[in-house]
């Protein structure tokens, strides 16, 4: 039988462990939960469970920034690289919790989605704006004007969307999820305010569906 050549032909697989940059507020940073818990540390570990290599993400955000804090953190910021595999900007609701106004948002939305385009490598695709979830549903907005919150929210998240539609970027709808902390409590972190790890596992795992297509 004559010596036959072996089957050489590999599939190309891409090995670089890739990076994450998520910009936000108490919500991305994951006030009052494990820091295992914060939706984008799920989001890198369902990633890695599914053979996609992220290193550990790298977070800018703390309780009770508005988008001009998070300006001006950015521009004070040392960043690890100059482009991230992927960047996620989740940031308002302390705009409306502090009762600035819509048009300053939309201005300052904007410089902050031009960043995070920037920090991407210029790559749109590779931008995922979160909408701003509604704490009118939590126990620490018992007795306030539940229904104003609602809809002040719902405002501000008309002008972060259309923001994103309009630059081309991915957007992903956390809001209605959050609603449903109204009847189930195991959503919520124990300061009655923020988000549990299991709701912020749901975060993650649209992230994760959303970032897989994105590498494809």
């Amino acid at each position: 039988m004559p010596f036959q050549t072996p089957d050489t032909t590999t599939v190309k697989t891409d090995t670089t462990t890739k990076t994450y940059l998520a910009l936000g507020d108490s919500y991305t940073i994951g006030q009052s939960v494990p820091e295992n818990d914060r939706y984008p540390v799920q989001t890198v570990q369902m990633l890695n469970d599914s053979g996609i290599k992220f290193h550990s993400p790298e977070i800018i955000a703390t309780t009770g920034w508005t988008t001009a804090n998070l300006q001006d953190a950015i521009n004070n910021y040392q960043f690890q690289t100059s482009a991230y595999d992927i960047v996620t900007l989740l940031i308002g609701v302390n705009n409306q919790y502090q009762r600035r106004s819509q048009s300053e948002y939309k201005d300052q939305f904007t410089v902050l989605l031009q960043k995070a385009i920037s920090l991407a490598g210029n790559k749109t695709s590779h931008v995922i704006v979160l909408s701003i979830p509604d704490y009118s549903v939590t126990p620490f907005a018992k007795g306030s004007n539940t229904a104003l919150i609602a809809s002040q929210i719902d405002s501000f998240n008309v002008i972060n969307k259309q923001i994103a539609t309009a630059y081309n970027v991915h957007y992903i709808n956390v809001t209605d999820e959050s609603r449903k902390a109204a009847s189930n409590l195991s959503l919520l972190a124990s300061d009655g305010l923020h988000y549990s790890g299991i709701e912020y596992s749901i975060w993650g795992g649209l992230l994760f569906t959303q970032i897989q297509k994105i590498l494809q």
